[in-house]
This record gives C-alpha cells, structure tokens and sequence, in this order.
C-alpha cells in the first residue's frame, strides 16, 4: 500500500465527514426555528413523538443532531423521558436515509456532478441572503465528492495490492463463527466512537464489502457496531446535564443494545429476508459488475428494516424503558444550595444551531430569575432571626451571592461562544438583550446582599428597627416580591402574553413608596422616635430594594425588545 493511496483514502474520509457535518448544520440552521417548535410541542403521545423524531432527523440528516436536541430539551424541562425516548426511536429510523443517499452514489457517479453544486454554492454563499442555501450545497457536495473518492481509492487499493495482503489479513475473520462477528461489532462500534460519525463508518463499510475486502455477513455486523457505538456521543455530552438527561442519554443506548441483541439472536433468518426483498444472492461474485451497488443496497436495507424493526417492537415497551433507566440512573442527593449553585441547562455546551443554543441561554436566565427571587425570601426571612439562625441564613445569602456572579460570567461566556456562530438580525439582538438581562439580575443579586449585610450590621451593633419600621419593610419586599413574580412570569413565559404596564405600575408604586417613607423617616428622627443610626440602616433596605425594582424594570425591558 502507497503512501499516497493512504493519505488519500484518509482524505476522502475527512471530505465525507466534513461534508455531512456542513449539511447537516445548514440544514438546521434553515430549520432551526421550526425544529425548536416541533421538538418543543412534543406533548401528545409516544407515536407522534416517534414521527417526529423521525421526520426531523431525515430533515437535518444527523440522529446525532436530532438525540443532541432531545436530550438538550430534557435537560431543559421541554420534553419528559417518555417523550424523549419516542423521539430518539423515531430518529433511529430517520437516519437510515443517510445509508440510501451513500447507495445511490454506488449506483451512479454522483461525484461527476457535483461541480456544479460547488460552483452554484459560491454564488449563493456571496449573496448573503443566501448564504446558509450555499453552505447546504458545498456540504452535500463534499459528501459526494468524498464518497466517492472513498469509492475509488478502495477499488484502487485492491487493484494495487499485488500480494494479496490486505485480502489476506481480513481473510483470517472471513469465517462466519461467532466469535468473529462479535469482533467486527466491537469493531464497527469503537470506529465509530473514535470517528463520532455513523455515517462515515457506514460509507467504510460499503466500501470495504463493494471491493470485496470483507464479505457482506461482516459487514452488517460493522453495520449492528455502527448502531451502538453512535449512542455514544449523546451519552458523553449527558455527563455534566441532570439526571433526566442522562437518563434520556441511557434509554438511547438501550435501545440500540436491546436492537442488536434481538438481530444477533435472529441473525441468519433476518438477513435472509433482507437479501430476499432486495433479489441479493451471496454467492454474487465479486467482479461481478453490478456487486458494488447490489451490495451497498443490502447494506442499506438491512440498517433500515433492523432500526424500524426494532423501533416498532420497543415503542410498545417505553413506559417499561423509562422504568429501567431510572432504576440504573437514580437521582443524587444533592444539598439544596449546591444545586443552585449549578448551571441546569447550557451545562453541555453549545448546541447544534444557535436558535437552540439561545433558547438553552433563556431558559438558564429564567433559572437565574428564579434563584434570584429564592434570594430576596432568604432576605426577608433575616429581618426576624437572631443569633445561630441568623448566622445560617447569612451564610446562605453569601453563597447565592457568589452564585449569582457566577451565574452572570458563565452565561455571558456561553452567549459569547453562540455569538461567533453566523446569527441573523433577530438572533444578535437576542444576544444583546440576554447580556443586559444577566447583568440586571446580577445586581439584583448584589441588592439583596446589601440588605443582607445592613440587617447584619444593625445586629453587630445591638440596634432594633421599630414595629413601624417593621411593618413599612415588609409592605416594601411585598411590592418587590410582586415584581419579581411579574419578571419571573415573563422569563419563563411568552412576551406576547405579557403586559408591561404591569410591571411598570408596581416599580411606581415602589418608587412612591420609598419617597413617602422616605420622608417620613426625616420626620421620625426629629421626633426622636428612633436615632440617626437606626434610620440611615432603615433606609438603606428600603433604597436597595427601591433599586431592585429598578433592575426588575430594566430586566423586563431587556427581555420584550424595548431600550
């Protein structure tokens, strides 16, 4: 074997991995809105989830993508585990287009053609109103174009090896016991765990049976490999999310286990049958003419009837399904501050299109809103604890302080990373206003810890705020806990449904509230019915949360588009 025929055979390799991946993302970039919706409205039953799992993933081309979404969507709280797994069996079936598009190049150089694809993409990709439909072209483009160099260096390489040897070393595993099928599962499975990419192992696979390196009964195992080793990916990308994502994650993988077990067990009669349908028979010779296209169909088939198959037998069982991840997968305890402590939905990184990466950003600053308002409870709490109590309660109100910076640093790296991608008009304005929502919760973050540290000092220094001053406080944190219900209801709702005016009247009634009191403590203090001391500590809770209607304000003006 050259160097050069190597070097090329690991090229094309590279071409058809980078044109499915450039395919797919252009692909989901055109859709991404709408798949956002579809995958979001997944609240029916398992069959309609199984149809969309399944139209989705034909529609972008990836099972990856489409299990990637899933799990995202679970992690997120869209979708339940019953519903994530119908969707993923649904994209095991939606994938099996791939194997049909590679097949087709094995019956017609498709890789002649595809310079026009090329030149048409450039023209689209400098008229910018088009330019994701260019990017679509140069990735099915160098799909092609990589299959079928793939396809002809093969041939090549088999036409060049005069002694046989690469023949010769299969030919050791050519005999169908089976061990060596197990062997060539493990293989299919940890090539593509090391490729990440079922659909260029497949094409190797076409590839290695149509030169006649391998014999089509080692190639469906390579094909049973491929199946389980792609459930990989999602399950590495679980590891950081909670726990229902990474029990959707494990159903993904259980299914496919579940899937190859059943086919080994029926292996010769299942294959039979799809050899029948498709007219192969595997007494075919090699130098047969029409072997490299008959034995890509089979391939093809027999990963679309074993994915259907095994997507209709299971569909029956997924409440069964659901019940076993979660006995293998159980919850951890965590304590309830360090799990406010961690980022619940942008933990896996960014996601396949920006749309969806920015719906995961909201939906983390819903969350943000949320531990926020848990914040402010903790502060009211403080104005009535003495001593071990209190101390407790500070200690709190210091970590969900640190939270809160945190929060802010880690979401806007995460909005930073999205921003790189190409984003519409409408996605950078996104962008700009999450930026300016986790920078006014963060400073309503750093209001609470102020009134924090004020009750604290008043403690340090033996000082009591008045039953007045009591009751005019809590009048204070009621009108601020409805304003945060009103953010809150806004970050984890729809804008169309919300009124502004709402949250406007009570930041003026908040507004008047503090001047009234305001006042008032003037005329207090030159009653002498409390000293300087106390008032000025008074005061400074009531301006912070003064403040804290501001920054709700300005959170809720972020969030509807407005300056």
């Amino acid at each position: 074997m050259s160097l050069m025929v190597l070097l090329k055979l690991l090229g094309s390799l590279a071409l058809l991995m980078f044109g499915m991946k450039a395919m797919s993302e252009s692909l989901q970039k055109m859709a991404g809105p709408q798949l956002r919706h579809v995958l979001g409205a997944m609240t029916t039953n398992r069959f309609s989830g199984m149809l969309t799992g399944m139209f989705v993933t034909a529609a972008v081309q990836s099972s990856t993508a489409t299990t990637l979404m899933t799990v995202s969507f679970v992690n997120a709280g869209m979708l339940t585990l019953v519903q994530a797994i119908s969707v993923i069996m649904g994209a095991h079936i939606g994938t099996t287009i791939t194997a049909w598009i590679m097949a087709l190049d094995f019956g017609f150089n498709i890789g002649n053609y595809v310079w026009i694809a090329f030149f048409i993409g450039i023209i689209l990709i400098y008229m910018k109103r088009h330019r994701v439909g260019g990017d679509f072209l140069f990735g099915i483009a160098f799909l092609f174009l990589g299959l079928t160099t793939l396809r002809e260096t093969s041939f090549e390489l088999v036409t060049s090896d005069a002694n046989g040897v690469l023949q010769a070393f299969f030919a050791r595993f050519n005999d169908l016991t089976i061990w060596n099928s197990l062997l060539f599962l493990l293989i299919g499975t940890v090539l593509t765990l090391c490729v990440q990419s079922s659909a260029a192992i497949m094409a190797m696979t076409m590839t290695l049976c149509a030169t006649g390196i391998i014999p089509i009964e080692q190639g469906v195992m390579l094909v049973l490999g491929e199946n389980v080793g792609t459930t990989i990916t999602s399950n590495i990308a679980a590891m950081s999310a909670n726990t229902q994502a990474r029990r959707a994650a494990f159903a993904h993988l259980s299914i496919n286990v579940i899937g190859v077990v059943w086919v080994m067990l029926l292996l010769k009669p299942f294959f039979g049958a799809v050899c029948s349908i498709v007219g192969f028979d595997v007494a075919m010779p090699y130098s047969d003419s029409a072997y490299p296209l008959k034995v890509s169909v089979v391939l093809a088939a027999f990963h679309t009837a074993f994915n259907l198959l095994n997507t209709l037998l299971l569909i029956g069982f997924v409440p069964q399904i659901e019940q076993f991840v979660c006995r293998v997968i159980a919850p951890t305890k965590v304590d309830e501050d360090e799990e406010d402590s961690k980022l619940q939905f942008i933990t896996g990184g960014m996601l396949e299109t920006p749309e969806l990466s920015l719906l995961a950003a909201q939906k983390e600053i819903s969350a943000f809103g949320r531990r926020m308002a848990k914040m402010f409870g903790i502060c009211k709490a403080l104005l009535e604890l003495k001593n071990e109590d209190f101390a407790k309660q500070y200690t709190r109100i210091q970590k969900y302080e640190a939270i809160s910076d945190n929060m802010e640093i880690e979401i806007a790296k995460y909005l930073d990373e999205v921003s790189e991608a190409r984003l519409s008009p409408e996605s950078k304005d996104k962008t700009r206003s999450m930026l300016r929502q986790i920078s006014e919760l963060e400073s309503i973050g750093d209001s609470c810890f102020n009134i924090a540290r004020t009750i604290n000092r008043k403690l340090a220094g033996n000082e009591h705020f008045t039953d007045s001053q009591k009751q005019h406080m809590h009048q204070m944190f009621t009108l601020v806990d409805a304003s945060i219900e009103q953010m809150n209801r806004l970050l984890s709702g729809r804008k169309s449904q919300f009124d502004i005016n709402r949250s406007y009247n009570i930041e003026h009634e908040i507004n008047n509230y503090r001047n009234q009191l305001r006042s008032q403590n003037i005329l207090d203090i030159d009653k002498h019915q409390y000293n300087y001391a106390i008032g000025t500590m008074y005061m400074d809770v009531i301006s912070e949360c003064e403040k804290i209607g501001d920054y709700i304000v300005n959170v809720v003006q972020a969030r509807m588009g407005k300056k």
